[in-house]
């Protein structure tokens, strides 16, 4: 896996503008950008390419959104494992120090 900058997830998607990658994450139907420096996102190559397995499928936009929710779980989830491996170490203080801040943006429980 490798985290995609938003060049790379226009050629990708087909979508052809900045505007179009963030009115689908508005929507539901595209998952949201992970921060990887102070002023740069990117998005996960896997959640990318499963939406367009998806979207060539011919699925639905409800189904879409299903999966968008499922991938942002996925993060959530990943993240905790990371937190109790962490807390398992006792190296959560250097953790939190790193900076590791998902952008979910779609509530704690996720």
């Amino acid at each position: 896996m490798s985290i995609l900058r938003m060049p790379s997830v226009k050629s990708e998607t087909g979508f052809r503008s900045h505007a179009s990658i963030y009115n689908a994450v508005r929507e539901g139907l595209f998952t949201k950008p992970v921060q990887i420096g102070q002023r740069a996102v990117g998005w996960p190559s896997d959640e990318v390419l499963a939406i367009n397995r998806a979207r060539i499928a011919g699925q639905s936009k409800d189904q879409i959104r299903t999966l968008v929710y499922q991938l942002h779980a996925k993060r959530a989830n990943l993240a905790k494992k990371m937190e109790e491996n962490c807390l398992s170490n006792n190296r959560l203080s250097s953790w939190q120090d790193s900076s590791f801040e998902p952008v979910l943006g779609m509530g704690s429980d996720i």
